[in-house]
């Protein structure tokens, strides 16, 4: 039997997302900052003869995957694109909450499309034209490289983050999942100005989100003052919110403090 095609689904981070209004065709204008952790989901891919994509899922957040997921949505997708009659067993262990503001789904589908790409030996390019149909995170999710977003955030363009490659990051997440469009619709439509540098900047969603689950303000009002974190941000939508440290140990220092009830993930920026 042929060994499984594995990769892990690096979790998204937006190091500052700034909401400058609305596109024509309804979803909003952002700038953001693209990062990706060491760790995240973890998907394992095998060939299946008869054409079928099946979808296993385990992990401790596999309960709260919705039945129409991306990835299978993505599989599918991919092959009727590349016009080949190819099957796929597919195994999923969910690691990071969902509606977290992590890009789980989103990294998930595009870890999905770079495994299944190698392992049906089709062209990259219809995995890259693909990703942004199925989401706005999906493209930068598919590179899991640096990049400033633009557009709806699929309008990439590298960018470097070497001087914080390695850091120790702490994510925490206070187990309340947090509707994107939810979050975004409360928006109070004021921009306030353009990105420039990722440190200076903000999170245009972090007040709404806030607003309809308080409990993030209590969480990065925990992650700031801890000793030896030097940033301390929520991630995109929400409700994850991160800090970078300046030492693996002060990392894993605040990581044994977390309060038992928040969800937390100890790793590194890429």
């Amino acid at each position: 039997m042929s060994q499984p095609f594995r990769e892990i689904a690096p979790a998204k981070l937006n190091l500052a997302l700034h909401v400058r209004g609305k596109l024509p065709d309804g979803r909003h204008a952002i700038e953001t900052i693209f990062a990706f952790c060491t760790d995240g989901d973890r998907l394992s891919i095998k060939p299946v003869n008869d054409g079928r994509v099946e979808l296993a899922t385990s992990g401790e957040f596999a309960p709260e995957l919705d039945s129409q997921n991306l990835i299978t949505m993505a599989a599918i997708s991919l092959r009727t694109m590349a016009e080949i009659h190819a099957g796929a067993a597919i195994t999923l262990d969910k690691r990071l909450p969902v509606a977290a503001g992590l890009g789980g789904g989103s990294a998930d589908a595009a870890a999905a499309l770079r495994l299944l790409t190698s392992m049906w030996g089709i062209d990259p390019m219809h995995a890259q034209a693909l990703a942004p149909k199925l989401g706005s995170d999906v493209p930068a999710c598919l590179l899991s490289l640096p990049m400033r977003g633009e557009g709806a955030g699929d309008k990439l363009m590298p960018i470097d983050l070497s001087d914080v490659s390695g850091t120790a990051v702490l994510l925490v997440n206070p187990r309340v999942p947090l509707s994107t469009a939810d979050v975004f619709a409360r928006w109070d439509g004021v921009d306030r100005g353009p990105l420039g540098d990722w440190r200076q900047g903000r999170n245009d969603l972090e007040a709404p989100a806030i607003s309809i689950v308080p409990q993030i303000e209590k969480v990065l009002a925990w992650l700031a003052p801890q000793p030896g974190a030097t940033f301390a941000r929520m991630s995109g939508s929400g409700a994850t919110c991160f800090a970078l440290f300046e030492s693996q140990d002060a990392r894993d220092a605040a990581a044994d403090a977390v309060p038992r009830e928040w969800w937390r993930l100890a790793t590194f920026l890429r």
